[in-house]
């Protein structure tokens, strides 16, 4: 299985097993990583689990599609890096990926 890991906005990490198929917010949720808050569930509807993608990863993990994007314009400090995690999928060459949480969700 994939591992994860999260690091909050102060620094503090957590590496969690992810299982390929899932995202990497559902990941967060059934491992209680704390800074992804998910109110929608998943639906790409809210953005409150807006993550910093660690730039080496950023050609792996691959750029927002429009809907990703539009709804971005929601969260909190967007930066060239940021994703919904909601929106990446775990897949076996995404084993280390370091996603970084914001300071706040929307």
């Amino acid at each position: 299985m994939p591992n994860i890991t999260y690091i909050d906005a102060h620094g503090e990490s957590r590496t969690v097993e992810g299982e390929v198929g899932a995202t990497v917010m559902e990941t967060a949720i059934r491992n209680e990583v704390p800074g992804i808050e998910a109110e929608c569930g998943g639906a790409c509807a809210c953005a409150t689990c807006h993550v910093y993608v660690d730039e080496a990863w950023m050609p792996k993990v691959g750029q927002p599609e429009p809907m990703e994007e539009d709804m971005l314009d929601f969260a909190f400090d967007v930066r060239p890096n940021s994703r919904l995690s909601c929106q990446i999928r775990i897949r076996p060459e995404l084993d280390g990926l370091v996603v970084r949480t914001p300071e706040r969700q929307g």
